[in-house]
């Protein structure tokens, strides 16, 4: 987030070890966590609702096709912007609360859940979905990609459950299944993020989506579409394989054959592999 929202004529960061190193150094290791709070209430509900809506449209569409798979993940990155907005614009002002051209200001927000009280007695429920548009833009085709490149890497490596290298695998999937969905909708990220952070510091630079491109491609041109990129697929990999591969060991756990009448009453679809 810092690095997508940066001033280009005084930036404070040259890249992301840069930038890492000077939270520590200005900020101390808890500038690191700045934000927490909100990931901290939001993720759970919406890991839930995505791997949710996702097994549940799967299984409305009837077939498991590549087609399927990348519809059901697009329809489960739509639902869960609802929760993932306010929860991205409460992370993005508490991270860049008392930074930068923001330093010298009083700090508005106590934590994340101030944030977002604050920002809707000011704005409204329109306020707390700033940059709603945005995040579906982003979500909807990326969650798409992101079930796509799982199903399609754990056929290829063969996960079954019996295979004494499934955690490896299953984490590796996962992993490269963050990192192509980040890429495949990462500057839509960024536009989201600089219309999240727009007002921050009292001042309102973009109309809208379109104005915030025309004016970030004008000012540093197309590389502005890829700041902080580094970062955020160092983190996508870890956190996708962990998400992945917790979700896919629970499951195969409660779809085993002692627990199989429990935990399925309706008709389960056959895949090629045992997952």
């Amino acid at each position: 987030v810092r690095l997508q929202v940066q001033n280009v004529e005084k930036p404070l960061y040259r890249g992301t070890f840069h930038c890492f190193q000077s939270i520590i150094k200005q900020e101390s290791v808890f500038g690191l966590y700045k934000g927490i709070g909100s990931p901290m209430m939001g993720l759970t509900f919406i890991n839930a609702l995505v791997f949710g809506v996702q097994g549940n449209t799967l299984r409305a569409l009837g077939k498991d096709t590549p087609l399927n798979q990348f519809l059901a993940g697009s329809a489960a990155g739509a639902i869960q912007c609802i929760i993932c907005c306010p929860m991205e614009l409460a992370k993005t002002r508490m991270q860049l609360q008392g930074t930068g051209e923001y330093k010298l200001k009083m700090k508005n927000y106590k934590n994340s859940l101030d944030c977002l009280i604050k920002i809707y007695r000011k704005e409204g429920l329109r306020g707390i979905n700033r940059g709603m548009v945005s995040t579906f833009i982003r979500e909807t085709p990326s969650f798409g990609f992101y079930f796509l490149t799982y199903d399609c890497m754990t056929r290829y490596l063969g996960c079954e459950a019996e295979d004494s290298y499934v955690i490896p695998k299953l984490l590796f999937s996962g992993g490269m299944s963050g990192i192509v969905s980040w890429l495949s909708t990462y500057p839509v990220d960024v536009i989201k993020s600089r219309l999240q952070a727009d007002g921050v510091g009292g001042v309102t630079q973009y109309n809208g989506i379109l104005d915030c491109i025309r004016k970030s491609y004008h000012e540093e041109g197309w590389k502005v579409f890829t700041r902080g990129l580094t970062s955020t697929l160092l983190r996508a990999f870890p956190v996708n394989a962990a998400t992945f591969a917790t979700v896919t060991v629970f499951l195969m756990y409660m779809r085993s054959e002692d627990n199989l009448r429990e935990c399925e009453p309706g008709p389960v679809i056959q895949q090629p592999s045992s997952l």
